[in-house]
């Protein structure tokens, strides 16, 4: 997102500060030549928020939270907080209140002001908290009323933090497997494949974890540019509290492929959108990577049935790309879908239909001309089964794994975790975590060639109990995009959701520089 570099811009002056690991250089002083050499410190804080999970009264939720090992080296290289074991906890948002009618009924002001009280209460305890690295926990919850969450990680729980919430709706409009990776909370979102549709119900869920209200914009662009509406810009949402908004209110035209645009003009908020189709089913479209003339989009299952690409091109250039399947063995163009034109401000979609044909895939889009790299932003919208069982869930374009990701919430069977290498042959380690109630951990290593998926059913570790984590980590080679489908059977409908697997940003570059005060001496 665009805030991503101005952020760890100011994380680092700021790490290197409390860290000190900064210290001054005098022009042209004997240090000058180290000025340049920096240090990979781990983060010493993180923020994730959760949207609220359903608002359908059959809604069964799991939440789940981890941080990988290995993070106990925040403890060293005089980091701040040394030896300092930390926290990593998510709690209820704060209920949005209703403030359009000013009430002056004694009696229901006293009931409301208690209200309040006992829900500040409750915001105060922790839904779920990571007590050591390496294992993680897990909550449960029921209904419509399970709140959004909002949480911090610091000291040697912070970096490599994740979470996510898995809901599972059995029946009526929302019905479906529903999963999201919790977020951090960011100022700029692109999200290809919303809709307007009357067979859609799409909503934006901003949740902002921050003490001050935040104020946020949405805009909607479709085949034929910017779509009209006058009530998306300016919307509040109150600190530590989550808002969601249906996308068919902001605007008076119904149309079926979408791209939304969501900006801060103050404070920041996580953001993601809830979809739910009639007759396919409902899960979450997280955001997609920044613009870039490149994008890969991992892990489409080997059954889907329906795949659909939306993209869109944020600047003032069209944008020409050439579409790809990485297969299981090499990659190919889709007949008579090998590349796309996207019209500048303009949303374009192509049916690419059952494209995998019984093998997992990826898609990589790239521009046709190699010096008119046009940054675009995309999405899949994938569907699995035909008629009433069929289900969706969406994979964004996402950025490879680096140097660690982790995805939480795998059960003892039903993961299938796809490796993509776009560019070259790479080679990464895959850890399954001990689990929530128990079992032990386990490490695998894995070669992906050079424009294949590989598609991997996780080993759960001996003696599982619970819900265990992947955590993927480049070794050599790359780069690496990955992602995790969860299958959870239910009623003849083969339910599930996807979730991508982004570097977990656990550690952040220190520029490394040495001070010397002899030229203060004249």
């Amino acid at each position: 997102m665009k805030s991503t570099h101005l952020s760890l811009i100011a994380g680092t002056v700021a790490l290197a500060a409390i860290t000190g690991f900064a210290t001054l250089n005098a022009p042209g002083g004997p240090a000058a030549a180290e000025a340049g050499s920096a240090s990979s410190l781990p983060v010493e804080r993180s923020s994730l928020v959760c949207p609220a999970p359903s608002t359908s009264d059959l809604a069964e939720t799991q939440y789940t939270s981890y941080t990988p090992p290995g993070s106990e080296t925040a403890k060293g290289g005089g980091a701040k907080g040394e030896g300092e074991e930390g926290t990593a906890e998510l709690k209820a948002a704060l209920p949005v209140l209703d403030d359009d009618e000013v009430e002056t009924d004694p009696k229901k002001i006293e009931k409301a002001e208690e209200a309040a009280k006992k829900a500040k209460a409750q915001a105060d305890k922790p839904v779920l908290a990571v007590k050591e690295p390496g294992t993680p926990v897990l909550a449960e919850a029921d209904g419509s009323a399970a709140p959004a969450l909002v949480g911090t990680a610091t000291g040697r729980l912070a970096p490599g933090w994740a979470a996510q919430q898995t809901t599972t709706v059995t029946a009526g409009g929302a019905r479906g497997l529903l999963g999201v990776s919790c977020t951090a909370p960011d100022t700029d979102f692109w999200f290809p494949g919303v809709s307007t549709a009357r067979s859609r119900q799409d909503y934006v869920h901003l949740t902002n974890p921050d003490d001050s209200a935040a104020v946020a914009d949405i805009e909607l662009f479709g085949a034929k540019g910017a779509v009209t509406s006058e009530v998306g810009d300016g919307i509040t949402v109150p600190a530590r509290s989550s808002v969601a908004l249906l996308l068919s209110t902001l605007t008076d035209e119904a149309v079926n492929d979408l791209t939304a645009h969501v900006t801060t003009r103050s404070g920041r908020v996580g953001g993601v959108v809830l979809t739910a189709d009639d007759g396919s089913g409902a899960d979450w479209l997280t955001a997609a990577a920044d613009p870039s003339g490149t994008l890969v989009m991992p892990g489409i299952p080997a059954d889907a049935t329906s795949v659909q690409l939306v993209a869109f091109a944020p600047g003032e250039n069209d944008a020409d790309v050439k579409v790809q399947l990485m297969g299981k063995n090499t990659t190919f163009a889709p007949a008579g879908n090998d590349t796309l034109h996207i019209k500048s401000g303009m949303t374009a979609t192509i049916d690419l239909k059952d494209i995998t044909r019984g093998e997992p895939g990826s898609l990589r889009l790239t521009p046709v001309e190699k010096n008119r790299a046009t940054p675009i932003v995309a999405a899949l919208r994938v569907v699995r089964g035909t008629g009433a069982k069929q289900e969706i869930a969406y994979i964004p374009a996402t950025g490879p794994v680096g140097a660690r990701a982790s995805v939480t919430d795998n059960r003892a069977k039903g993961s299938t975790l796809s490796l993509a290498a776009p560019a070259a042959t790479a080679k990464v380690k895959v850890t399954t975590s001990a689990g929530s109630g128990g079992g032990e951990p386990a490490v695998e290593t894995y070669t992906v060639k050079a424009g294949t998926t590989t598609a991997i059913t996780p080993k759960p570790p001996a003696g599982l109990k619970g819900a265990y984590a992947l955590t993927v980590e480049t070794v050599s080679g790359g780069p690496v995009h990955a992602s995790r489908a969860l299958v959870l059977p239910e009623g003849g409908v083969q339910m599930f959701t996807i979730q991508t697997l982004p570097d977990d940003g656990g550690t952040v570059v220190v520029p490394s520089a040495r001070q010397d005060l002899s030229v203060l001496d004249d």
